[in-house]
Protein backbone atom coordinates (compact mmCIF):
# COMPACT_ATOMS: atom_id res chain seq x y z
CA UNK A 1 0.00 0.00 0.00
CA UNK A 2 1.11 3.65 -0.91
CA UNK A 3 2.72 5.44 1.74
CA UNK A 4 1.26 9.03 2.96
CA UNK A 5 2.57 12.35 2.53
CA UNK A 6 2.00 14.95 5.47
CA UNK A 7 3.40 18.20 5.60
CA UNK A 8 3.40 20.11 8.68
CA UNK A 9 2.90 23.94 7.85
CA UNK A 10 2.99 27.35 10.39
CA UNK A 11 1.95 30.16 9.15
CA UNK A 12 4.31 32.38 11.35
CA UNK A 13 7.74 30.83 12.64
CA UNK A 14 7.90 30.51 16.40
CA UNK A 15 5.31 27.75 16.76
CA UNK A 16 7.37 24.45 17.54
CA UNK A 17 6.69 22.88 13.67
CA UNK A 18 10.00 21.14 13.48
CA UNK A 19 10.07 19.96 17.10
CA UNK A 20 6.49 18.27 16.35
CA UNK A 21 7.66 16.92 13.14
CA UNK A 22 10.67 15.63 14.48
CA UNK A 23 9.22 13.86 17.39
CA UNK A 24 6.11 12.59 15.74
CA UNK A 25 9.01 11.21 13.21
CA UNK A 26 10.31 9.18 16.27
CA UNK A 27 6.99 8.17 17.51
CA UNK A 28 5.61 6.55 13.79
CA UNK A 29 9.38 5.00 13.57
CA UNK A 30 9.01 3.41 17.01
CA UNK A 31 5.52 1.63 16.52
CA UNK A 32 6.78 0.01 13.50
CA UNK A 33 6.55 2.50 10.64
CA UNK A 34 9.02 3.41 7.67
CA UNK A 35 9.38 7.55 7.92
CA UNK A 36 11.21 9.74 5.66
CA UNK A 37 11.60 13.35 6.85
CA UNK A 38 11.98 16.04 4.09
CA UNK A 39 13.21 19.84 5.14
CA UNK A 40 11.35 21.82 2.56
CA UNK A 41 12.01 25.13 4.73
CA UNK A 42 14.66 25.77 2.31
CA UNK A 43 15.29 29.78 3.44
CA UNK A 44 15.51 28.74 7.33
CA UNK A 45 16.09 24.90 7.18
CA UNK A 46 16.57 23.25 10.84
CA UNK A 47 15.32 20.35 10.76
CA UNK A 48 18.97 18.35 10.55
CA UNK A 49 19.40 20.14 14.21
CA UNK A 50 17.04 17.53 15.54
CA UNK A 51 18.38 14.66 14.07
CA UNK A 52 22.36 15.65 13.10
CA UNK A 53 23.44 13.97 16.68
CA UNK A 54 21.71 10.23 15.12
CA UNK A 55 23.75 11.43 11.97
CA UNK A 56 26.36 9.25 10.51
CA UNK A 57 27.74 12.53 8.98
CA UNK A 58 27.18 16.18 7.49
CA UNK A 59 24.27 16.36 4.87
CA UNK A 60 26.12 16.39 1.46
CA UNK A 61 23.18 17.36 -0.83
CA UNK A 62 19.37 17.45 -0.06
CA UNK A 63 15.64 19.09 -1.46
CA UNK A 64 17.65 22.11 -3.77
CA UNK A 65 19.68 18.78 -5.51
CA UNK A 66 16.37 17.88 -6.87
CA UNK A 67 16.38 20.74 -9.50
CA UNK A 68 19.61 20.31 -10.79
CA UNK A 69 18.77 16.10 -11.62
CA UNK A 70 15.91 17.59 -13.01
CA UNK A 71 17.61 20.01 -15.70
CA UNK A 72 19.84 16.65 -16.17
CA UNK A 73 16.73 15.19 -16.66
CA UNK A 74 17.62 12.54 -13.89
CA UNK A 75 14.86 11.46 -11.38
CA UNK A 76 17.20 10.40 -7.91
CA UNK A 77 14.82 11.49 -5.35
CA UNK A 78 16.63 8.95 -2.94
CA UNK A 79 20.07 10.12 -3.53
CA UNK A 80 20.68 12.52 -0.51
CA UNK A 81 18.77 10.48 2.03
CA UNK A 82 20.36 9.53 5.19
CA UNK A 83 19.52 7.81 7.77
CA UNK A 84 18.73 8.45 11.27
CA UNK A 85 20.38 5.99 13.87
CA UNK A 86 17.67 4.94 16.46
CA UNK A 87 18.10 2.13 19.04
CA UNK A 88 15.62 -0.63 19.58
CA UNK A 89 13.39 0.76 17.03
CA UNK A 90 10.77 -1.43 15.00
CA UNK A 91 10.47 1.01 12.43
CA UNK A 92 12.90 3.18 10.35
CA UNK A 93 13.77 7.02 10.53
CA UNK A 94 15.15 8.34 7.24
CA UNK A 95 16.01 12.05 6.42
CA UNK A 96 16.06 14.32 3.41
CA UNK A 97 17.57 17.30 4.38
CA UNK A 98 17.37 20.38 2.64
CA UNK A 99 21.12 20.61 1.04
CA UNK A 100 23.96 20.61 1.79
CA UNK A 101 26.17 22.38 4.69
CA UNK A 102 28.79 23.82 2.26
CA UNK A 103 28.71 27.35 1.41
CA UNK A 104 27.78 27.10 -1.97
CA UNK A 105 23.90 26.65 -0.48
CA UNK A 106 22.78 29.81 -0.06
CA UNK A 107 23.58 30.56 -3.55
CA UNK A 108 21.61 27.16 -4.81
CA UNK A 109 18.11 28.43 -3.00
CA UNK A 110 18.42 32.17 -4.07
CA UNK A 111 19.08 30.88 -8.23
CA UNK A 112 15.73 28.77 -7.93
CA UNK A 113 12.64 29.87 -9.96
CA UNK A 114 10.06 27.75 -9.07
CA UNK A 115 7.08 29.20 -10.62
CA UNK A 116 9.10 28.77 -14.08
CA UNK A 117 10.19 25.30 -13.37
CA UNK A 118 6.82 24.63 -13.14
CA UNK A 119 6.47 26.25 -16.54
CA UNK A 120 9.14 23.63 -17.69
CA UNK A 121 7.06 20.41 -16.04
CA UNK A 122 9.15 20.48 -12.75
CA UNK A 123 5.12 19.17 -11.55
CA UNK A 124 5.42 16.33 -13.48
CA UNK A 125 8.57 15.28 -12.06
CA UNK A 126 7.94 16.31 -8.24
CA UNK A 127 4.96 13.50 -9.45
CA UNK A 128 7.69 10.85 -10.02
CA UNK A 129 9.84 11.78 -6.87
CA UNK A 130 6.48 11.58 -4.79
CA UNK A 131 5.69 8.30 -5.66
CA UNK A 132 8.75 6.77 -5.29
CA UNK A 133 8.99 8.24 -1.43
CA UNK A 134 5.50 6.63 -0.96
CA UNK A 135 6.66 3.55 -2.67
CA UNK A 136 9.63 3.36 -0.45
CA UNK A 137 8.27 4.56 3.07
CA UNK A 138 4.77 4.84 5.33
CA UNK A 139 4.82 8.41 6.41
CA UNK A 140 6.44 11.29 4.17
CA UNK A 141 6.87 14.27 6.67
CA UNK A 142 7.46 17.47 4.82
CA UNK A 143 8.64 20.54 7.13
CA UNK A 144 7.24 24.00 5.00
CA UNK A 145 8.44 27.38 5.20
CA UNK A 146 6.36 29.46 6.90
CA UNK A 147 4.01 32.20 5.33
CA UNK A 148 2.61 32.34 2.10
CA UNK A 149 5.19 31.35 -1.20
CA UNK A 150 5.95 29.57 -4.43
CA UNK A 151 7.59 26.88 -2.02
CA UNK A 152 4.71 26.75 0.75
CA UNK A 153 2.04 25.96 -2.46
CA UNK A 154 4.39 22.76 -3.62
CA UNK A 155 3.97 21.44 0.35
CA UNK A 156 1.16 22.59 1.30
CA UNK A 157 -1.27 22.05 -1.85
CA UNK A 158 0.63 19.46 -4.41
CA UNK A 159 2.75 16.80 -2.47
CA UNK A 160 0.51 16.24 1.04
CA UNK A 161 -2.40 13.62 1.51
CA UNK A 162 -3.02 15.84 4.64
CA UNK A 163 -2.10 18.49 6.31
CA UNK A 164 -0.43 19.66 9.56
CA UNK A 165 -1.04 23.28 10.87
CA UNK A 166 0.43 24.72 14.10
CA UNK A 167 -0.37 27.85 15.34
CA UNK A 168 0.14 29.41 18.68
CA UNK A 169 -3.28 31.47 20.24
CA UNK A 170 -2.69 34.86 18.76
CA UNK A 171 -5.01 35.92 15.77
CA UNK A 172 -2.21 36.47 13.35
CA UNK A 173 -0.86 32.78 13.72
CA UNK A 174 -4.39 31.14 13.72
CA UNK A 175 -6.54 33.29 10.78
CA UNK A 176 -3.11 32.66 8.78
CA UNK A 177 -3.06 29.24 9.54
CA UNK A 178 -6.44 28.65 8.83
CA UNK A 179 -6.41 30.95 5.49
CA UNK A 180 -3.47 28.94 4.27
CA UNK A 181 -5.16 25.46 4.38
CA UNK A 182 -8.35 26.79 2.53
CA UNK A 183 -5.77 28.11 -0.03
CA UNK A 184 -4.30 24.67 -0.34
CA UNK A 185 -7.64 23.10 -0.76
CA UNK A 186 -8.75 25.51 -3.29
CA UNK A 187 -5.40 24.97 -5.19
CA UNK A 188 -5.82 21.18 -5.15
CA UNK A 189 -8.60 21.96 -7.60
CA UNK A 190 -6.66 23.57 -10.26
CA UNK A 191 -3.95 20.65 -10.38
CA UNK A 192 -3.80 18.14 -13.27
CA UNK A 193 -3.53 14.98 -10.61
CA UNK A 194 -6.38 13.25 -9.08
CA UNK A 195 -6.29 14.46 -5.58
CA UNK A 196 -9.34 14.59 -3.18
CA UNK A 197 -9.81 17.08 -0.38
CA UNK A 198 -7.05 17.77 1.28
CA UNK A 199 -7.88 16.98 5.88
CA UNK A 200 -6.66 19.57 7.81
CA UNK A 201 -5.22 18.35 11.59
CA UNK A 202 -5.35 22.20 13.27
CA UNK A 203 -3.02 21.47 16.33
CA UNK A 204 -2.77 24.29 18.64
CA UNK A 205 0.82 24.59 20.14
CA UNK A 206 2.91 25.80 22.99
CA UNK A 207 0.02 26.71 24.89
CA UNK A 208 0.47 27.82 28.45
CA UNK A 209 -2.91 26.88 30.74
CA UNK A 210 -0.43 26.71 33.99
CA UNK A 211 -0.85 30.55 34.24
CA UNK A 212 -4.04 32.96 33.85
CA UNK A 213 -6.08 29.85 33.30
CA UNK A 214 -9.29 31.64 32.82
CA UNK A 215 -7.28 33.91 29.80
CA UNK A 216 -6.16 30.66 28.26
CA UNK A 217 -9.51 29.12 28.83
CA UNK A 218 -11.13 32.01 26.37
CA UNK A 219 -8.46 32.07 23.80
CA UNK A 220 -8.76 28.40 23.88
CA UNK A 221 -12.35 29.31 22.76
CA UNK A 222 -11.36 31.85 20.15
CA UNK A 223 -9.01 29.20 18.31
CA UNK A 224 -11.85 26.88 18.21
CA UNK A 225 -14.40 29.06 16.58
CA UNK A 226 -11.52 30.40 14.19
CA UNK A 227 -10.52 26.47 13.37
CA UNK A 228 -13.66 24.92 13.73
CA UNK A 229 -14.35 24.26 9.62
CA UNK A 230 -11.32 22.74 9.43
CA UNK A 231 -12.37 19.55 11.31
CA UNK A 232 -15.46 19.48 9.12
CA UNK A 233 -13.98 17.12 6.33
CA UNK A 234 -12.22 13.82 8.97
CA UNK A 235 -13.82 14.39 12.24
CA UNK A 236 -16.58 11.97 13.51
CA UNK A 237 -20.12 13.98 13.36
CA UNK A 238 -20.85 12.80 16.52
CA UNK A 239 -18.04 13.87 18.01
CA UNK A 240 -17.81 17.79 19.88
CA UNK A 241 -14.51 19.86 17.39
CA UNK A 242 -14.03 20.90 21.38
CA UNK A 243 -13.47 17.60 22.93
CA UNK A 244 -10.64 16.61 19.94
CA UNK A 245 -9.49 20.13 20.29
CA UNK A 246 -8.12 19.24 23.66
CA UNK A 247 -6.06 16.52 22.54
CA UNK A 248 -4.79 18.29 19.69
CA UNK A 249 -2.75 20.62 22.15
CA UNK A 250 1.00 20.63 22.70
CA UNK A 251 1.42 22.59 26.18
CA UNK A 252 4.10 24.76 26.49
CA UNK A 253 7.12 23.70 28.37
CA UNK A 254 9.80 25.86 29.55
CA UNK A 255 12.17 23.27 29.39
CA UNK A 256 11.94 21.72 25.85
CA UNK A 257 12.71 25.71 24.07
CA UNK A 258 16.26 24.97 25.00
CA UNK A 259 18.37 23.90 21.80
CA UNK A 260 16.70 20.80 19.59
CA UNK A 261 15.57 18.17 21.45
CA UNK A 262 13.76 15.25 21.04
CA UNK A 263 11.73 14.37 24.47
CA UNK A 264 10.27 11.10 23.20
CA UNK A 265 13.42 9.96 23.18
CA UNK A 266 13.65 10.42 27.01
CA UNK A 267 9.30 10.54 28.16
CA UNK A 268 9.64 6.25 27.24
CA UNK A 269 5.77 6.34 29.09
CA UNK A 270 5.28 9.89 29.58
CA UNK A 271 2.44 11.19 31.61
CA UNK A 272 -0.74 13.78 31.05
CA UNK A 273 1.23 16.63 32.38
CA UNK A 274 4.40 15.78 29.93
CA UNK A 275 4.63 16.88 25.89
CA UNK A 276 5.35 13.51 25.25
CA UNK A 277 2.00 12.60 26.16
CA UNK A 278 0.70 15.50 24.04
CA UNK A 279 2.98 14.41 20.62
CA UNK A 280 1.84 10.84 20.87
CA UNK A 281 -2.05 11.55 21.04
CA UNK A 282 -1.29 14.05 17.90
CA UNK A 283 0.99 11.19 16.44
CA UNK A 284 -1.87 8.57 16.90
CA UNK A 285 -4.68 10.85 15.43
CA UNK A 286 -1.80 10.38 12.03
CA UNK A 287 -1.28 6.55 12.33
CA UNK A 288 -4.93 6.54 12.88
CA UNK A 289 -5.61 8.61 9.41
CA UNK A 290 -7.46 11.01 11.31
CA UNK A 291 -9.77 8.40 11.76
CA UNK A 292 -11.59 6.37 14.77
CA UNK A 293 -12.26 9.73 16.81
CA UNK A 294 -14.91 8.66 18.49
CA UNK A 295 -12.59 5.74 20.57
CA UNK A 296 -10.17 9.30 21.13
CA UNK A 297 -12.93 11.36 22.53
CA UNK A 298 -13.70 8.29 24.74
CA UNK A 299 -10.60 7.09 25.66
CA UNK A 300 -7.50 8.57 24.24
CA UNK A 301 -4.91 5.56 26.24
CA UNK A 302 -7.31 2.56 24.14
CA UNK A 303 -6.52 5.15 20.88
CA UNK A 304 -2.73 5.60 21.63
CA UNK A 305 -2.25 1.90 22.18
CA UNK A 306 -4.03 0.92 19.14
CA UNK A 307 -1.80 2.18 16.61
CA UNK A 308 1.18 0.75 18.54
CA UNK A 309 -0.09 -3.03 18.58
CA UNK A 310 -0.84 -2.72 14.81
CA UNK A 311 2.81 -3.28 14.51
CA UNK A 312 3.46 -5.06 18.14
CA UNK A 313 4.90 -8.13 18.29
CA UNK A 314 3.59 -9.90 21.41
CA UNK A 315 5.35 -12.30 23.49
CA UNK A 316 2.15 -14.98 23.86
CA UNK A 317 -0.99 -14.82 21.29
CA UNK A 318 -2.96 -15.63 24.63
CA UNK A 319 -2.83 -15.26 28.40
CA UNK A 320 -4.64 -17.48 30.63
CA UNK A 321 -5.33 -16.20 34.42
CA UNK A 322 -5.40 -19.51 36.41
CA UNK A 323 -7.67 -19.28 39.81
CA UNK A 324 -5.99 -20.85 42.71
CA UNK A 325 -8.68 -22.97 43.33
CA UNK A 326 -8.67 -24.90 40.47
CA UNK A 327 -5.14 -24.80 39.20
CA UNK A 328 -5.24 -28.58 37.89
CA UNK A 329 -7.55 -27.97 35.24
CA UNK A 330 -5.95 -24.67 34.46
CA UNK A 331 -2.56 -25.74 33.47
CA UNK A 332 -3.91 -29.21 31.28
CA UNK A 333 -5.85 -26.29 29.44
CA UNK A 334 -2.39 -24.41 29.10
CA UNK A 335 -0.23 -27.65 27.89
CA UNK A 336 -3.44 -28.13 25.10
CA UNK A 337 -2.88 -24.86 24.19
CA UNK A 338 1.15 -25.16 23.87
CA UNK A 339 0.50 -28.35 21.74
CA UNK A 340 -1.53 -26.37 19.47
CA UNK A 341 1.59 -24.45 18.84
CA UNK A 342 -0.32 -21.56 20.73
CA UNK A 343 2.08 -19.02 22.71
CA UNK A 344 0.80 -19.36 26.20
CA UNK A 345 1.17 -16.74 29.08
CA UNK A 346 0.09 -17.20 32.66
CA UNK A 347 -1.42 -15.18 35.78
CA UNK A 348 -2.12 -16.17 38.93
CA UNK A 349 -4.34 -14.64 41.10
CA UNK A 350 -2.58 -12.65 43.67
CA UNK A 351 -0.06 -11.73 41.02
CA UNK A 352 0.55 -8.38 41.59
CA UNK A 353 3.43 -8.18 38.90
CA UNK A 354 0.79 -8.81 35.92
CA UNK A 355 -1.62 -5.93 37.12
CA UNK A 356 1.27 -3.46 37.29
CA UNK A 357 2.77 -3.59 33.75
CA UNK A 358 2.19 -0.63 31.45
CA UNK A 359 1.59 -3.21 28.64
CA UNK A 360 0.15 -6.09 28.48
CA UNK A 361 2.25 -9.29 26.92
CA UNK A 362 -0.02 -11.30 25.27
CA UNK A 363 -2.79 -10.37 22.37
CA UNK A 364 -5.66 -12.08 24.20
CA UNK A 365 -6.58 -12.69 27.62
CA UNK A 366 -9.04 -15.82 28.73
CA UNK A 367 -10.34 -16.33 32.32
CA UNK A 368 -10.32 -19.84 33.60
CA UNK A 369 -13.38 -19.62 35.81
CA UNK A 370 -14.12 -21.86 38.91
CA UNK A 371 -17.76 -20.79 40.88
CA UNK A 372 -16.79 -16.61 40.44
CA UNK A 373 -14.31 -14.66 39.47
CA UNK A 374 -11.52 -13.60 41.83
CA UNK A 375 -11.16 -10.10 42.62
CA UNK A 376 -7.55 -10.27 40.37
CA UNK A 377 -9.33 -11.69 37.90
CA UNK A 378 -11.42 -8.96 37.85
CA UNK A 379 -8.81 -6.21 37.58
CA UNK A 380 -7.48 -7.79 35.18
CA UNK A 381 -10.54 -7.44 33.23
CA UNK A 382 -10.65 -4.01 33.97
CA UNK A 383 -7.00 -3.25 32.67
CA UNK A 384 -7.14 -5.32 29.97
CA UNK A 385 -10.82 -3.59 28.57
CA UNK A 386 -8.60 -0.31 29.22
CA UNK A 387 -5.59 -1.25 27.43
CA UNK A 388 -7.29 -2.70 24.42
CA UNK A 389 -11.00 -0.34 23.81
CA UNK A 390 -11.00 -0.14 20.04
CA UNK A 391 -8.95 -2.92 19.05
CA UNK A 392 -9.33 -6.32 18.35
CA UNK A 393 -8.36 -8.74 20.92
CA UNK A 394 -10.41 -10.75 22.46
CA UNK A 395 -11.24 -11.78 26.45
CA UNK A 396 -13.04 -15.31 26.75
CA UNK A 397 -13.70 -16.56 29.93
CA UNK A 398 -13.38 -20.66 30.29
CA UNK A 399 -16.27 -21.76 33.04
CA UNK A 400 -15.10 -24.96 34.87
CA UNK A 401 -17.65 -27.38 35.29
CA UNK A 402 -20.66 -26.15 37.86
CA UNK A 403 -19.94 -22.91 37.61
CA UNK A 404 -22.84 -20.56 36.70
CA UNK A 405 -22.55 -18.19 34.26
CA UNK A 406 -25.82 -16.39 34.90
CA UNK A 407 -23.80 -15.43 38.66
CA UNK A 408 -20.83 -14.20 36.29
CA UNK A 409 -20.67 -10.38 37.58
CA UNK A 410 -21.85 -7.63 34.90
CA UNK A 411 -19.26 -7.35 31.64
CA UNK A 412 -18.29 -11.12 32.27
CA UNK A 413 -22.54 -12.25 31.81
CA UNK A 414 -22.23 -10.51 28.70
CA UNK A 415 -19.46 -12.70 27.45
CA UNK A 416 -20.03 -15.65 25.19
CA UNK A 417 -18.16 -18.39 27.34
CA UNK A 418 -16.82 -22.33 26.94
CA UNK A 419 -16.84 -24.87 29.54
CA UNK A 420 -15.20 -27.37 30.76
CA UNK A 421 -16.59 -30.60 31.92
CA UNK A 422 -16.93 -34.81 31.20
CA UNK A 423 -17.88 -34.01 27.67
CA UNK A 424 -15.27 -31.15 26.81
CA UNK A 425 -11.72 -31.01 28.39
CA UNK A 426 -9.07 -29.52 28.21
CA UNK A 427 -8.29 -30.82 25.11
CA UNK A 428 -11.66 -29.89 22.91
CA UNK A 429 -11.73 -26.65 24.99
CA UNK A 430 -8.10 -25.61 23.74
CA UNK A 431 -9.16 -26.32 20.10
CA UNK A 432 -12.13 -24.18 20.63
CA UNK A 433 -9.80 -21.23 21.70
CA UNK A 434 -7.53 -21.65 18.91
CA UNK A 435 -10.14 -20.82 16.92
CA UNK A 436 -11.67 -18.03 18.46
CA UNK A 437 -8.41 -16.41 18.45
CA UNK A 438 -8.22 -17.57 14.74
CA UNK A 439 -4.48 -19.29 16.01
CA UNK A 440 -2.75 -20.44 12.60
CA UNK A 441 -5.20 -19.56 9.85
CA UNK A 442 -3.96 -18.25 6.66
CA UNK A 443 -5.29 -15.44 5.12
CA UNK A 444 -5.81 -15.68 1.32
CA UNK A 445 -3.88 -12.08 -0.77
CA UNK A 446 -6.87 -10.20 -2.57
CA UNK A 447 -5.35 -6.85 -2.43
CA UNK A 448 -7.53 -5.90 0.78
CA UNK A 449 -5.17 -3.66 1.48
CA UNK A 450 -5.52 -1.21 -1.38
CA UNK A 451 -9.15 -1.50 -0.76
CA UNK A 452 -8.52 -0.30 2.28
CA UNK A 453 -6.92 2.61 1.20
CA UNK A 454 -9.98 3.39 -1.31
CA UNK A 455 -12.04 3.19 2.02
CA UNK A 456 -10.26 5.68 4.07
CA UNK A 457 -10.13 7.81 1.08
CA UNK A 458 -13.75 7.39 0.61
CA UNK A 459 -14.71 8.85 4.22
CA UNK A 460 -12.72 11.65 3.17
CA UNK A 461 -14.08 12.47 -0.54
CA UNK A 462 -16.77 15.22 -1.66
CA UNK A 463 -18.85 14.21 -3.91
CA UNK A 464 -22.33 15.10 -5.77
CA UNK A 465 -25.44 13.60 -3.92
CA UNK A 466 -26.28 10.68 -6.09
CA UNK A 467 -23.04 9.44 -6.14
CA UNK A 468 -23.09 9.06 -2.47
CA UNK A 469 -25.54 6.78 -2.95
CA UNK A 470 -23.63 4.26 -5.19
CA UNK A 471 -20.67 4.27 -2.96
CA UNK A 472 -22.76 2.98 -0.22
CA UNK A 473 -23.95 0.37 -2.29
CA UNK A 474 -20.51 -1.02 -3.19
CA UNK A 475 -19.46 -0.03 0.28
CA UNK A 476 -22.16 -2.41 2.04
CA UNK A 477 -21.69 -5.28 -0.24
CA UNK A 478 -17.66 -5.42 0.28
CA UNK A 479 -17.66 -6.90 3.36
CA UNK A 480 -20.21 -10.07 1.91
CA UNK A 481 -17.43 -10.44 -0.63
CA UNK A 482 -14.61 -10.57 1.45
CA UNK A 483 -16.21 -12.56 3.67
CA UNK A 484 -17.03 -14.98 1.36
CA UNK A 485 -14.30 -15.43 -0.13
CA UNK A 486 -14.89 -13.58 -3.80
CA UNK A 487 -12.05 -11.95 -4.56
CA UNK A 488 -12.82 -11.42 -7.90
CA UNK A 489 -16.05 -9.51 -7.10
CA UNK A 490 -13.99 -7.59 -4.07
CA UNK A 491 -11.98 -6.14 -6.77
CA UNK A 492 -14.85 -4.94 -9.07
CA UNK A 493 -16.53 -3.31 -6.45
CA UNK A 494 -12.89 -1.43 -5.73
CA UNK A 495 -12.42 -0.71 -9.34
CA UNK A 496 -15.98 1.29 -9.47
CA UNK A 497 -15.17 2.83 -6.07
CA UNK A 498 -11.69 3.94 -7.47
CA UNK A 499 -14.09 5.57 -10.69
CA UNK A 500 -16.42 7.37 -8.51
CA UNK A 501 -14.33 8.67 -6.14
CA UNK A 502 -11.98 10.31 -9.11
CA UNK A 503 -11.91 14.39 -8.76
CA UNK A 504 -14.36 16.26 -11.38
CA UNK A 505 -14.03 19.88 -11.78
CA UNK A 506 -17.88 20.59 -12.14
CA UNK A 507 -18.61 19.10 -8.54
CA UNK A 508 -19.95 22.72 -7.59
CA UNK A 509 -22.16 20.74 -5.52
CA UNK A 510 -20.23 17.96 -3.67
CA UNK A 511 -20.75 17.41 -0.72
CA UNK A 512 -19.07 15.02 2.29
CA UNK A 513 -20.73 11.26 2.76
CA UNK A 514 -23.83 11.47 4.40
CA UNK A 515 -24.15 9.56 7.72
CA UNK A 516 -25.35 5.98 6.33
CA UNK A 517 -22.54 5.64 3.87
CA UNK A 518 -20.30 6.98 6.61
CA UNK A 519 -21.26 4.02 8.24
CA UNK A 520 -21.32 1.37 5.70
CA UNK A 521 -17.78 2.76 4.51
CA UNK A 522 -16.43 2.30 8.02
CA UNK A 523 -17.80 -1.15 8.72
CA UNK A 524 -16.49 -2.29 5.89
CA UNK A 525 -12.95 -0.47 6.14
CA UNK A 526 -12.65 -2.54 10.11
CA UNK A 527 -13.91 -5.84 8.42
CA UNK A 528 -10.83 -5.30 5.61
CA UNK A 529 -8.77 -3.87 8.19
CA UNK A 530 -9.04 -7.21 10.54
CA UNK A 531 -8.22 -9.12 7.56
CA UNK A 532 -5.09 -7.47 6.30
CA UNK A 533 -3.51 -7.19 9.72
CA UNK A 534 -4.53 -10.42 10.75
CA UNK A 535 -5.89 -9.76 14.05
Amino acid sequence: MAGVVITFYSYKGGVGRSFTLANIAVLLARWGHRVLCVDWDLEAPGLREYFRPKLDGDPEGGVVDLVADFRAGTVRPNRHIIPVRLDNVPGALDFLPAGGDGPAYPGQVQGIDWEGLYDEDFGEYLERCREAWTSDYDYVLLDSRTGISDVGSICTAHLPDRLVVLYTANMQSVRGAVDVAHRANVARNALPYDRPQLPVLPVLSRFDTREEYDRSESWREICLKETRSLFDSWLDQDVPPEVIARHLTLPYVSYWTFGEQLPVLLEKSPGADQIGFALETVAAVIAHSCDRTELLAENRDAYVAAVRTRTQNFAYDIQVSMPRSNLEVSRDLVAELENLGIRVGRSLSGDRSWLGRAETDARHLCLVIDGKASRWQLAEVELFLHRTLGQDRRLIPVLTEGTDSRELSGYLGNLRHLRLGPASGPAKVARSLADEIGAGRALVDTGQADLVSLLRQAEHARLRPELWDLVGEFASELPAAVGAGDNVRAQELGADLAVLLRPRRDDTVAVPPPREVRKALAWARQVLDVRVTGS
